[in-house]
């Protein structure tokens, strides 16, 4: 078990993901059987979404059997507050009626549909309710998160009426929306009826860390408390997530939760794409040249990762056959436990296998950045030099040298940059011509910034 950042819960080192068999289930799997086995091993975080097809009613029949119905005979509280069960929207629009405003549309199962409140209470329905919109009293999610951000746009359409003012009759974004089913209030007018269907809010990302860290860095309310994200151990072949937006979110106190840890199977020979149908889930446990518990353990020896979720192909009463079975005795691993060393075999060793080229899901490789947006303001008292962080390489950034005028460097610590609007400083007394902002990661490399 593990502390998930600032939610006040702890979750197991393993989750179930929502995919795989639970969403494209082959003709010979029994979904229900593989989420019946997860709670008998005592997982206890829980992955779904609105677009995984039949996967939340799969959830729902496995519930029925568990006693996790609220309202119906022998309902078992003590079991349903002892989980964290979380699904996903595609909405970005917290308004009914908007498919689409400045490119930004709203999507889910491929169709156009209402808004972040309508998959809420989708979710909701389907997962302990009727599956047609309706649910019983004291039903909920631990957990929404809006799914896969791809840029900086949809950001900015998501905090309309936070950063902007509230306007229940004109445009606003799904956080807003998603804010008073949480709290039970009632500011957009979406929640008349003061309802708290989900206890926390978060979001996901597999592919573009800039866009995910301005999502965390303009969250000046504190409203977003889990983050999703994808880590795997050909992360840093890519623009990679344990140097750029991890940090800023293990910052922030949310509750990290890591996915594709095998690259939805395509380190196993998958076509490096998402699934789609039955015939892409994977069913064995790992390979020979690549087995599945080094790869466990790296994402969960990955700074501040509290949980990760993998999605199940089958169960075996053999327990040597079983995925699941297998990824859990993999993952009862403490923080920290593999040295630095060890990380770079297991990476060498998947590029081996690989070629390194598996993660189709995250933006190619980027070099070390330099210092972003950097502003020199000049008054009486002397000179204020800002800057917004850069983005990391391969290695994570460790300061920033400041050179004024030629003169010899000042060193500016670097920390996680966790708002927007608080960059980092350097000030001297002194009128200044020309800065130069340096960055400098761990292994040496800089970039640099210059302002005339």
């Amino acid at each position: 078990m593990r502390s998930f950042g600032k939610t006040g819960r702890k979750v197991t080192t393993l989750g179930l993901g929502g995919q795989a068999s639970l969403q494209w289930t082959p003709d010979d799997v029994d979904p229900v059987e593989i989420i019946l086995k997860t709670f008998a091993l005592g997982v206890n975080y829980y992955d779904t979404s609105n677009m995984y097809g039949p996967s939340q009613f799969n959830y729902h029949k496995a519930f029925e059997k568990l006693k996790l119905i609220p309202g119906e005979a022998g309902y078992d509280r003590a079991l349903r507050e002892s989980i964290t069960l979380t699904s996903k929207t595609l909405m970005r629009w917290g308004k009914p009626g908007w498919p689409e405003r400045d490119g930004v549309r709203n999507v889910s199962n491929g169709e156009e549909v209402q808004c972040a409140v309508g998959d809420l209470k989708r979710s909701v329905s389907q997962l302990f309710g009727d599956g047609r919109g309706n649910y019983p009293e004291g039903a909920y999610l631990d957990c929404m998160l809006i799914h896969s951000i791809t840029s900086f746009e949809e950001v900015d359409v998501l905090y309309q009426g936070i950063e902007t003012p509230l306007d229940p009759e004109g445009d606003f974004g799904a956080l807003a929306a998603l804010r008073d089913y949480r709290d039970g209030t009632n500011l957009t007018g979406t929640n008349p009826k003061g309802e708290k269907l989900v206890r926390h809010l978060g979001f996901s990302g597999h592919n573009n860390p800039p866009a995910m860290i301005d999502m965390i860095q303009r969250d000046e309310e504190g409203l977003l408390e889990v983050l999703l994200v994808s880590i795997n151990a050909n992360d840093r072949r890519y623009f990679n997530m344990q140097n750029n937006v991890i940090p800023v979110a293990k910052a922030k106190g949310m509750g990290i939760v890591g996915m594709k840890v095998f690259a939805d199977a395509a380190m196993y020979g998958k076509e490096p794409r998402f699934s789609k149908t039955p015939a892409d889930v994977y069913r064995k446990v790992g390979s020979p040249k690549l087995p599945s518990r080094e790869l466990i353990e790296y994402v969960l020896n990955s700074p501040d990762i509290h949980t990760l979720i993998i999605g199940i192909g089958h169960v075996d009463e053999d327990p040597l056959k079983c995925q699941l079975t297998q990824n859990y005795y993999a993952a009862q691993v403490g923080a920290n436990t593999l040295s630095a060393e060890r990380r770079r075999e297991i990476e060498e060793m998947t590029g081996a296998v690989t070629g390194g080229r598996t993660n189709y899901f995250q933006l190619d490789k980027q070099e070390l950045g330099a210092p972003r947006e950097v502003t020199v303001e000049k008054a009486a008292g002397g000179t204020r030099v800002s800057w917004q962080t850069a983005y990391a390489a391969g290695a994570p950034i460790v300061r920033y040298e400041v050179v004024v005028d030629g003169a010899e460097p000042a060193v500016v610590r670097h920390e996680p940059q966790t708002l927007k609007s608080k960059p980092f400083v350097f000030e001297t007394e002194a009128a200044v011509e020309k800065v130069v902002v340096r960055t400098v990661d761990a292994e040496g490399g800089t970039a640099v910034a210059a302002v005339g």
